[in-house]
């Protein structure tokens, strides 16, 4: 999972933040992170104001559905290309057990679906 940046006025705690944003599990993961992190920042920018400004419920789904569409086209890739370096690394680390130990015993439940409107 990506860590935010943090928003500071400090440079030397925002350099922390960024070197911490750029680490992976492994090194051989790294590259891959930056380069999706970056994508996902710029597509995530653009993301926001539309969809949140949208007037009415079939606007704001168009808009949702043409932004997955071009995050898929712009970042897809790079996901899942970063995403089974992650899944090699936790293998050849001997992680993959522990994980689905842990999911068992704790599994991510989904959030509840908002309240429909009457």
């Amino acid at each position: 999972m990506p860590l935010v940046p943090r928003v500071d006025s400090d440079v030397a705690d925002s350099r922390l933040s960024t070197t911490a944003m750029s680490s992976s599990l492994t090194d051989a993961c790294t590259p891959l992170k930056t380069k999706y992190d970056s994508c996902f920042n710029a597509w995530f920018e653009g993301y926001l104001e539309p969809v949140v400004s949208a007037t009415s419920d079939e606007q704001r789904k168009a808009l949702q559905k043409a932004k997955a569409e071009e995050y898929e086209r712009n970042c897809g890739a790079m996901w899942t290309d970063y995403r089974d370096c992650v899944q090699r690394a936790v293998a050849d680390k001997g992680l993959t057990q522990l994980l689905e130990d842990a999911r068992k015993e704790n599994p991510m439940q989904n959030p509840p679906s908002p309240p429909t409107k009457p």
